[in-house]
């Protein structure tokens, strides 16, 4: 299972929130490559970067830091946050993107997002599936809409999607640990028919997010099949230590 911290960014600084409340931003550090260079330091090789501010503003803001972080180390950087052009698209990788996370842009405009599958593949594009009591969620949560989050992802599943974020929005920044059942269900029902059966398609590569709250829930969500964790609060508020993550990667390497 990948270990995958997250640096949110407002206004070029690095932040957290609680639920996705832009009123509760906390902020942590005021240079987020200060922070990501600490996490490579540590053998962590991915990184989940969210532009808060685009998330806000409907399209790509805070570029220059991806660029930034991207050029100055060598992690893998999923990026997401106001990616709702083929324009924004191509400044995200342009300014050193890995992949790009697709949430709101896949419910309301759904025939772009497909596209993007089909341009860039599979393995460049992540569907984001933030969700509030099973309804996903849209533009930097502040909306919720009317998708169920397991068919939401179902139907993409059948467009090729590999890679799901997937947040509990009630979990996120609470440090009250993530939502176990619901990742053992989406795992469930995405791979499995209705008849016990395993599907054709590709498997979903699911990556848990929302809740981490302390180093022991990381291998239950391992076993449950995640394919990878992401991690914020609990970094910084120091409820897991990055040796800790860093020994985590070489046992499991």
């Amino acid at each position: 299972m990948r270990i995958i911290p997250a640096i949110d960014i407002i206004e070029g600084k690095c932040v957290r929130l609680s639920k996705g409340d832009y009123n509760t931003k906390k902020i942590y550090n005021e240079h987020p490559l200060e922070v990501a260079k600490n996490f490579e330091a540590h053998g962590i090789q991915y990184l989940h970067l969210v532009d808060l501010d685009g998330a806000k503003s409907k399209h790509i803001v805070n570029h220059k830091i991806l660029e930034e972080i991207a050029s100055k180390t060598n992690l893998k950087i999923d990026f997401g946050g106001g990616l709702k052009t083929d324009k924004d698209l191509q400044i995200a990788f342009e300014c050193g993107a890995h992949q790009i996370t697709g949430g709101s842009i896949a419910v309301k405009d759904p025939e772009t997002f497909k596209s993007w599958i089909q341009k860039f593949g599979s393995e460049k594009i992540i569907l984001g599936a933030d969700a509030n009591n099973e309804k996903i969620a849209v533009s930097g949560w502040q909306e919720e809409s009317t998708k169920e989050l397991i068919p939401f992802i179902q139907e993409y599943q059948q467009e090729g999607v590999k890679y799901v974020i997937c947040t509990d929005i009630s979990k996120d920044g609470m440090l009250e640990g993530p939502s176990f059942e619901l990742y053992r269900r989406i795992l469930e029902e995405t791979n499995v028919n209705s008849n016990g059966v395993e599907k054709d398609q590709q498997p979903i590569n699911l990556i848990a997010s929302g809740g981490i709250s302390e180093f022991s829930e990381l291998p239950k969500l391992a076993e449950l099949g995640c394919e990878g964790t992401i991690i914020g609060k609990a970094i910084y508020e120091g409820r897991i230590d990055l040796k800790e993550l860093e020994k985590f990667i070489i046992e499991r390497s």
